[in-house]
């Protein structure tokens, strides 16, 4: 597998729908003010986080477990900036969609730039022919509440392409995830 470059990123979203909407350069600036950065960059995509969020609340005093999630641990929330409570987390959705090709692993790693203030977004890989809006997870490790900014840059692509086809994807498979819109709960 080889890491692929923005020109194959700039024409894989344009000719094939990898990514949309795409923004074909790195934005670091909007309406003259500064935000933290999206779009291509050399070896990968950033994306943005969309408006609507989930955000982890512990009212009802009930054990998270993946194999019978509560949705009632939740409260949704829409805004441009969103809260974490401290030492707590949210989920939130990417405005882009994409269409993963066949022979691509593309893997989501969080942005530095919220790295270095103790919120981190959950490394996940989009797998062979996946398809769907991501749903990110921001946890806040700090002590003290954090902000997540809507419609900037909250994650980094990889693109990882390989010289054959999967045997099978996750398409093949049937995967719980595929096109998902909006933000998605835990499934089993």
């Amino acid at each position: 597998m080889t890491i692929k470059a923005d020109k194959w990123i700039r024409r894989m979203a344009l000719e094939h729908g990898m990514i949309e909407p795409f923004e074909g350069q790195q934005i670091k600036e909007v309406a003259g003010r500064r935000v933290v950065s999206y779009g291509t960059s050399s070896y990968g995509y950033d994306i943005r986080c969309s408006t609507e969020f989930k955000i982890f609340t512990n009212i009802n005093s009930t054990i998270v477990d993946p194999k019978n999630f509560d949705a009632k641990n939740f409260v949704d929330y829409r805004g441009d900036v969103c809260i974490i409570p401290p030492n707590s987390f949210a989920l939130a959705r990417t405005v882009e969609y994409f269409r993963i090709p066949r022979n691509v692993l593309t893997i989501c790693l969080g942005k530095s730039t919220y790295a270095r203030c103790g919120i981190i977004v959950n490394v996940t890989p989009l797998e062979p022919e996946w398809e769907g809006h991501v749903t990110l997870e921001f946890s806040n490790t700090t002590p003290l509440p954090a902000r997540v900014y809507a419609n900037e840059g909250v994650a980094q692509v990889i693109f990882l392409e390989s010289d054959e086809v999967c045997e099978t994807s996750y398409r093949d498979r049937g995967g719980k995830y595929q096109g998902q819109k909006g933000v998605t709960l835990p499934r089993i």
